[in-house]
């Protein structure tokens, strides 16, 4: 055993093995790298990749990796770009619906399934609507969608709105103090020029309950209104209420028309009443006074008969005094002798 140890380590090696290169072995290990990565990338994106290929969205397998790495579903992208080349709208390569106008669109918090679906429903109705105007709708937080609909199917406000106000009807007075109560719908199509920025449905229940309320307010008596409820309708759709809003009035319906209560006849009757009480304070007031001045001249009747009583009082002192000064003498005899002197 030990003495064909060193026969075996002088037997020379593979000749095959021992002249192989190293860069052919790094070669193959490079291939071999290759392939693996491809094929996981092939299991991963090889289904959209394939998908894109055969819809002609002309997006790169790189571009699918690309997405994956700047965090973007590109499963989303890739539907919303198949959907608008299949509808026929964006189909410029530089100003259409690109790969990375969507993938924008989705990191700034975007609705791209949203968007494009509002784009083809545009198209299909034929109102102008660009991936730039909806893009801009959707990251204002409005429905894009929803409003391309409203603008084919004209939406219905209830004027006023019950889910939102605590009234069934509004209520205005004519001119002759009768009360109506009213009820309206207001039929509304979206104005996508005026999406971004204009006033909400609040806005135009408001305007047009105000239109309402100030029709009614000039009318001579509700006789008038109950005869012709289309004259407020047309004097609410005269005033332009839809100026500055999201929305375009298509027609105002008067729904429901009630008299209510006599509220000038009331309010006459109110002052009627507030003017009696203020004529019974002021004739209270009247006697007051003269009560108090009745109360002053008593008071002036005493003083003065307290005056009287004194003066009496000194009569008998005044003619003891004249009896001790002999002043009453000649009276009293009769013996003054014409020349008003006494003896």
């Amino acid at each position: 055993m030990n003495s064909l140890l060193p026969l075996l380590v002088a037997q020379p090696a593979d000749p095959d093995v021992g002249d192989t290169p190293w860069w052919l072995l790094a070669a193959a290990v490079v291939v071999v790298l290759f392939v693996f990565i491809l094929a996981a990338m092939m299991v991963a994106y090889g289904k959209l990749w394939f998908q894109a290929y055969m819809s002609n969205a002309r997006v790169s397998m790189f571009n699918l990796i690309g997405m994956s790495l700047r965090q973007v579903n590109a499963r989303v992208i890739l539907q919303g770009k198949i959907m608008a080349l299949q509808a026929g709208v964006g189909n410029d390569p530089s100003t259409g619906i690109t790969t990375r106008r969507l993938e924008a669109h989705y990191l700034a918090g975007g609705n791209v399934p949203g968007v494009i679906n509002a784009i083809i429903a545009a198209h299909r109705a034929d109102i102008d609507l660009d991936f730039d105007r909806a893009a801009a709708i959707d990251l204002a937080g409005r429905d894009v969608l929803d409003a391309v609909r409203t603008s084919v199917y004209p939406k219905v406000i209830d004027c006023p709105d019950p889910s939102k106000s605590k009234k069934s009807h509004l209520s205005a007075v004519a001119k002759n103090g009768v009360e109506l109560k009213i009820r309206a719908r207001v039929t509304v199509r979206t104005n996508l020029s005026q999406l971004i920025g204009g006033a909400t449905e609040e806005t135009i229940v408001a305007r047009v309950g105000e239109g309402i309320i100030t029709s009614i307010g000039s009318a001579e008596s509700y006789d008038e209104v109950m005869e012709n409820p289309h004259r407020i309708s047309k004097a609410v759709l005269d005033r332009g209420l839809d100026a500055h809003t999201a929305f375009e009035i298509v027609s105002i319906d008067i729904a429901d028309i009630d008299v209510g209560e006599n509220i000038g006849a009331r309010l006459q009757a109110d002052q009627a009443e507030a003017d009696t009480r203020v004529a019974r304070a002021k004739a209270e007031e009247r006697r007051a006074k003269a009560i108090a001045r009745e109360q002053e001249m008593s008071a002036k009747v005493a003083e003065n008969r307290a005056r009287v009583v004194h003066a009496e009082a000194e009569v008998p002192l005044a003619m003891a005094a004249a009896f001790r000064q002999g002043n009453l003498v000649g009276q009293a005899n009769g013996r003054d002798d014409g020349q008003g002197q006494r003896p």
